[in-house]
């Protein structure tokens, strides 16, 4: 796992992404539309000057573009471009990669205990990032 791990690290290093930048684009990937930058700055715990940053550095390395909003020429809406939906997916590919290298590994009633269990764990609300008003 931790050879896969370091390899997928790799790649972020060679665009030279910080743990910020690459938290931003896969914040962006996942969600089903163009973000505002004060949502991403909600959802990974930045300030929105330093969200706003973060955006600058990564729109100049290619790898998101920033549209005016339909509805309110103030907002910025934030998208992957394809060299970062490319990035993204390279990394979630050497993430499978070292989950299938883990479950070829396991014997067959072990795989079956774990494909169970999470399953139960994604159908719950266990995996879910706690909005900041949950921590209050």
């Amino acid at each position: 796992m931790s050879c896969v791990h370091a390899e997928g690290l790799d790649q972020l290093v060679e665009l030279d992404l910080s743990m910020s930048q690459a938290r931003t684009m896969f914040t962006v990937a996942l969600a089903d539309r163009p973000l505002a930058i004060n949502e991403i700055a909600t959802s990974i715990g930045l300030s929105v000057a330093a969200a706003g940053r973060t955006v600058d550095q990564l729109v100049k390395l290619g790898c998101l573009e920033r549209h005016e909003s339909p509805d309110d020429r103030r907002v910025k809406l934030v998208a992957l471009t394809k060299r970062g939906f490319d990035a993204v997916d390279q990394q979630m590919e050497h993430k499978r990669r070292a989950l299938r290298v883990v479950a070829e590994q396991l014997q067959p009633d072990h795989a079956e205990d774990l494909h169970r269990v999470l399953g139960q764990i994604l159908e719950s609300d266990a995996l879910r990032v706690p909005e900041k008003e949950d921590h209050v």
